[in-house]
């Protein structure tokens, strides 16, 4: 059953999207991440708020001490000079007793009477349309960072002790109180108040007023600059994630383009792109595909080109057939009869041959890829197959000599039943070649890191120009002495088959010392623990 993404791992949501709008949404899901600075922002603004409060309390609790060591004349020369100094709007408010009304309380004194304004509230309708877009900003952040919302800030119409909440709170707690309020540009207004007592009995209650611009004017700087490197890093990273997408899915893209047209089998010839240039998985999943196609495509061929050789090869006996059966049913003499019925018999027995060798051939690349090799002592091996020929007179009166190696040395990893049907076939062809009496030698020695057997004859030997012939299917070429149609022309195709499916080597030399016959030699790769 084809296992879907999600089986192996892959959410569907992402199966679903393309790899670019992945690689993107990575990317911007990182962005969001530093984009949560804006956070930080509001926790800092809120930071340097109570900073300034305590700061504010300070100043005003050595204001009020200042103010009751002063002597009553020099009092309001005094807070027109801290106001002044501070930036700060300072007043009095005289009460007797708890008791009185504080709305009857109206202010005794007010620094600017003698400094003047020290900061002015601006009026946001009046501004140009960059403090209107700085405030949209402000409030969008606020709202977004669910930041705390202080109460508006505004001067009553007459002013008196009552237009002042938190200076009632310090007269009835009898302590410093601060509060954040709310300018109309947004900008925030410090208000604090204390309790001076006077020695002759009542008190005095100091408010101080101050804008707080520079609180906002911080902040936006400081946004400012986040969001010049969060624009700047945005550009960045979607441009670097538009080029790793272009880098990535466009050769991906033709990739599997080029692999639609080879499962297609449109063109004989689809050029898988190799990507030479690239170094990465992407340009190895190239060249592993375009290896791959080509391969496909020589496996293809191959077959082709079998299945034309097998119908040939099959004509010939099946005409032979055909014209000896025709031939029986107007034939009358009996000897010619006899010998049609042989005719017939040997084709029979070569159409069999023929159909067991191709089934063979066919069968060796898909059984080998699904062989499980072990430990081979081919020593063992070719002296068991050499034995079970003698034993069933398969040589005739031909010598086969076998110099056996020492036990353990010529083991390899493989197939034992295909191996030894290598040898087999390697040794069928030497002793079909060899003369009447003539010395069929095998061999099988260690060299290096490779196993090597060897199997020569006293025959003719095989010419220079077909020594990469003969292992071609259905390549023919017999000895004169033996009757026609008994090899398929199969066997040392099959040889060589099963020789590189085991990592090795085939080929087809003189013997030495010009010795006259044909080796074949077998290169294996020797096993090791």
């Amino acid at each position: 059953m084809p296992k879907n993404d999600s089986a192996l791992g892959t959410p569907e949501a992402a199966a679903r999207t393309s790899l670019t709008s992945r690689i993107l949404a990575v990317n911007i899901f990182a962005l969001a991440m530093l984009a949560g600075g804006f956070f930080y922002l509001d926790s800092y603004r809120s930071q340097l708020i109570d900073a300034r409060l305590e700061e504010t309390a300070t100043q005003v609790r050595l204001i009020a001490e200042a103010y009751s060591v002063t002597p009553a004349r020099g009092r309001n020369a005094l807070l027109a000079k801290f106001g002044a100094v501070t930036d700060t709007r300072l007043r009095i408010y005289h009460y007797r007793s708890p008791r009185d009304r504080a709305a009857e309380v109206h202010v005794r004194f007010d620094s600017w009477a003698l400094s003047g304004p020290t900061y002015r509230l601006r009026d946001p309708s009046v501004e140009d349309w960059q403090k209107q877009a700085a405030r949209f900003l402000d409030r969008s952040i606020d709202m977004i960072v669910g930041a705390d919302r202080p109460q508006n800030f505004y001067e009553p119409r007459v002013d008196t002790l009552a237009a002042w909440p938190l200076t009632l709170t310090a007269a009835r707690k009898q302590e410093i109180v601060t509060e954040v309020q709310r300018a109309p540009d947004r900008t925030p207004m410090i208000l604090a108040a204390i309790v001076i007592y006077q020695p002759h009995g009542g008190g005095d209650i100091l408010l101080s007023t101050e804008n707080q611009r520079d609180i906002t004017r911080i902040v936006r700087a400081e946004r400012l600059r986040l969001s010049v490197v969060l624009l700047f890093v945005v550009i960045v990273s979607v441009s670097l994630s538009l080029f790793l997408a272009r880098t990535i899915v466009r050769p991906l893209r033709r990739l599997a383009l080029a692999a639609h047209r080879v499962r297609l089998g449109r063109a004989r010839e689809v050029q898988v792109p190799r990507l030479p240039d690239r170094r990465d998985e992407i340009g190895t999943l190239a060249r592993a595909l375009s290896d791959m196609s080509l391969a496909l495509r020589q496996r293809i061929d191959a077959t082709e080109a079998f299945a034309a050789d097998v119908a040939h090869e099959l004509k010939n006996p099946l005409a032979s057939l055909r014209s000896a059966v025709d031939s029986l049913g107007i034939v009358s003499d009996p000897a010619l009869q006899k010998q049609l019925i042989d005719v017939v018999r040997d084709d029979v027995g070569r159409l069999d041959r023929l159909i067991t060798d191709i089934a063979e051939a066919s069968r060796v690349d898909a059984e080998l890829a699904r062989a499980r090799f072990e430990s081979v002592d081919l020593g063992t091996m070719i002296e068991g197959l050499l034995a079970t020929r003698e034993g069933r007179g398969l040589n005739g009166d031909i010598r086969v000599a076998f110099a056996r190696p020492h036990r353990g040395t010529a083991v390899v990893f493989g197939d034992g039943f295909r191996l030894t049907r290598v040898v087999e076939n390697l040794v069928e062809n030497a002793v079909s070649f060899s003369p009447p009496g003539g010395l069929v030698q095998v061999a099988a020695t260690r060299d290096g890191d490779d196993v090597v057997i060897r199997v020569e004859d006293e025959g003719p030997g095989v010419l220079p120009e077909d020594r990469e012939a003969i292992f071609n299917r259905f390549h023919s070429d017999r000895p004169a002495t033996e009757a026609f149609g008994r090899h398929s022309g199969l066997g040392l195709a099959i040889a060589k088959a099963i020789a590189e499916g085991h990592n090795g080597t085939i080929v087809a030399t003189d013997r030495e010392n010009a010795a006259q016959g044909a080796r074949f030699m077998i290169r294996l790769p020797a096993w090791s623990r």
